[in-house]
């Protein structure tokens, strides 16, 4: 009989995403294809280091123990990589004590068309192409940073924390500020603040998670809730009505919300000590990625000006050179 992934949290991540092999890239990049292949199999009993998801892909693993009888989380790895060159992946697997079975190695091939036949809920990448075509396909992605200098390795409970506005909420009421302004969108907010807000790319990842909260209440580690989510925004009074009567319409509660009015977010999230932040805006998820691992969550279905790009700046999303990911 098949395995069954229909009633699991299946995340897909890259290898990139999951190890750092910026050295190997550097090769691919510099010399050629082949010798890139040949360098992974010359070292494929050398472990990669922990990249910058490694610490979440971790702790969701964690999550299993929750109910020994039946798995809650699924990693699979969704790699770009030539598959001769495969094995370092899976010994690096290994190496570090990953519950993970399963990979595919498409040899430069597109990687999220596979999404649907693995069942994936999230898919973490360090590729903005192939991580706008996942959400273009309806599957919540994020674009990975560099590593922090401190990955955040505590396991006694996972620690996620979303911005709100086109990552959970879909972009509309962002719209209206981009077209309209600030006072045009409190307004617009405040004669909507009754309406739910249209769901975002990260709704069905963040219901997801809110599942396992909600049936593992209580079953943490040393009394730690197994989970601990937040909300980290730029929005403040009035406007954070609406979020607050969206989630309850929708039956999520979320552990902690901060309505920061357009202070910076880093402090927060470095307080919150979070294993991963989601931010669509690369200005917000630069400053955070100094801190805490940090995703871009690219916006494909935007009709209003484009988020001003600071890809001049230190820090950026591993490999966003327009090169495959691996």
């Amino acid at each position: 009989m098949p395995y069954d992934l229909s009633k699991l949290l299946v995340v897909a991540i890259s290898s990139t995403a999951l190890f750092d092999n910026r050295t190997e890239h550097e090769i691919y990049l510099t010399q050629s294809l082949d010798r890139y292949v040949k360098y992974q199999i010359d070292h494929e009993d050398q472990p990669f280091p922990a990249g910058t998801a490694l610490p979440l892909i971790r702790a969701l693993l964690q999550l299993n123990d929750l109910n020994p009888e039946k798995r809650l989380v699924e990693v699979v790895i969704l790699s770009k990589m030539e598959p001769a060159a495969g094995i370092r992946v899976m010994n690096s697997v290994e190496h570090h004590n990953l519950d993970i079975v399963r990979a595919a190695f498409t040899g430069g091939e597109l990687v999220a068309k596979y999404l649907s036949a693995y069942n994936v809920t999230l898919f973490l990448s360090t590729n903005e192409d192939d991580v706008k075509d996942a959400l273009e396909r309806g599957v919540a992605a994020g674009l990975l940073y560099d590593p922090p200098s401190n990955k955040n390795e505590d396991l006694e409970q996972l620690r996620i924390a979303f911005d709100g506005d086109a990552v959970i909420f879909s972009d509309e009421a962002e719209q209206v500020y981009q077209e309209k302004g600030i006072e045009a969108f409190y307004e617009h907010e405040k004669a909507n603040a009754e309406k739910p807000l249209p769901e975002g790319p990260f709704a069905s990842f963040l219901r997801a998670i809110a599942k396992i909260q909600k049936d593992h209440k209580g079953q943490g580690k040393n009394g730690f809730p197994p989970i601990q989510t937040a909300l980290v925004t730029a929005r403040n009074s009035p406007a954070h009505k609406r979020v607050i009567l969206t989630l309850r319409a929708w039956g999520i509660e979320i552990d902690e919300m901060f309505f920061l009015g357009g202070v910076a977010k880093d402090q927060v999230l470095k307080a919150f000590n979070a294993h991963i932040f989601f931010d669509d805006q690369d200005s917000h998820a630069l400053l955070a990625s100094q801190h805490v691992p940090a995703a871009r969550v690219p916006n494909t279905v935007s009709k209003g000006k484009k988020v001003e790009d600071d890809s001049n700046q230190l820090n950026l999303p591993l490999f966003n050179d327009g090169k495959p990911d691996q």
